[in-house]
């Protein structure tokens, strides 16, 4: 199962609104976004607390619809799209 993952620059160090994209595996957001961290380790403080819950600056959406409250159980399917924004982006 592939999903692709938007993840904004800005997690980078960068600050536009262009995104990195990957195409990852799993089952549930968390799943993907530890797939995503394999690939770019770098940017995990960006986006975890260190109990590795996600970071209250940091926006989850499956398929364009908030993720929230349980961003990273949220499951998953093949062809779904998570996108990852900082919260000044996505309007929060």
């Amino acid at each position: 199962m592939t999903v692709r993952v938007n993840i904004s620059r800005y997690f980078f160090g960068g600050w536009t609104t262009e995104s990195v994209v990957a195409e990852v595996s799993g089952n549930t957001v968390g799943q993907c976004l530890n797939g995503l961290l394999r690939e770019f380790p770098a940017i995990k403080t960006s986006l975890f607390e260190d109990n590795g819950g996600v970071a209250v600056e940091v926006r989850i959406f499956v398929n364009g619809e908030s993720a929230f409250p349980n961003e990273l159980a949220k499951p998953v399917s093949d062809g779904d799209v998570i996108d990852v924004l900082p919260m000044t982006i996505s309007g929060g």
